[in-house]
């Protein structure tokens, strides 16, 4: 299992670089997992930057302290503060685009609910109303605070199934996310977001990152890489 840590500065080529791990595995076969902290941004998916609002929406961001950043895929804008936010994706081989992607959304979703407990963190499937970036496969506190949002993407020779993790400093993530789909006519109540630290976990978000990593690895072999030396080793 490749095993791949850090971030780039840049937080475009930050995203790119997971996309090209995914195709370094349909390539060579090696599955990989990559957790971390991306940085302070605001991630606007497509039907965002297709909206009204959405330059509204990217100043709302950038007024406090947010990079706006567009992406290709995924469902409406997630926050990333820098620190305590994380992502995580484990990508493996397929042998096509059909078949799997419950299987694959199953495994990740038990991988992350076995971290959370551990963590004393009481969680389950689904997730409050007017959440952010909403979707089927999410994860909450049994209080009700979403922690996480999952997704996966398929394409010939490996898929994505990834997804981010809120460890602390839910408020303000919460108040971005406010003005940000308040900008985009979007209904959001800032008191779905939940986190790690908020249903009694710990704060840390580095501890929470190994324990995600080492759940999301499993009993594999690691071979571990920085983001940045793949990324020089790949251009």
């Amino acid at each position: 299992m490749l095993v791949v840590r850090g971030r780039l500065a840049d937080a475009v080529a930050d995203g790119a670089a997971t996309a090209a791990l995914r195709d370094r595995v349909a390539d060579t076969g090696q599955p990989a997992v990559r957790v971390w902290a991306p940085g302070r941004i605001v991630a606007f998916g497509r039907r965002d930057t297709r909206s009204d609002g959405y330059d509204a929406a990217a100043a709302a961001a950038r007024d406090r302290g947010f990079e706006p950043v567009e992406r290709s895929v995924g469902g409406r804008a997630v926050a990333y503060d820098g620190e305590t936010t994380l992502a995580f994706a484990r990508i493996t081989p397929v042998d096509g685009v059909r078949g799997g992607l419950d299987e694959r959304y199953d495994a990740l979703s038990a991988d992350v609910l076995g971290v959370l407990a551990d963590l004393g963190v009481e969680a389950t499937e689904g997730e409050p109303p007017e959440s952010f970036c909403p979707g089927q496969h999410s994860l909450r506190t049994i209080a009700g605070g979403k922690l996480a949002g999952l997704a996966q993407r398929v394409t010939s020779g490996a898929a994505i199934t990834s997804g981010v993790l809120t460890v602390a400093n839910h408020d303000e993530l919460a108040a971005v996310l406010d003005a940000v789909y308040g900008a985009l006519d979007v209904s959001f109540d800032p008191e779905s977001v939940g986190s790690v630290a908020r249903a009694g976990g710990p704060s840390d978000p580095d501890r929470v990152r190994d324990a995600l990593e080492d759940a999301l690895v499993g009993d594999r072999e690691r071979e571990v890489v920085d983001v940045a030396d793949l990324v020089a080793a790949n251009s």
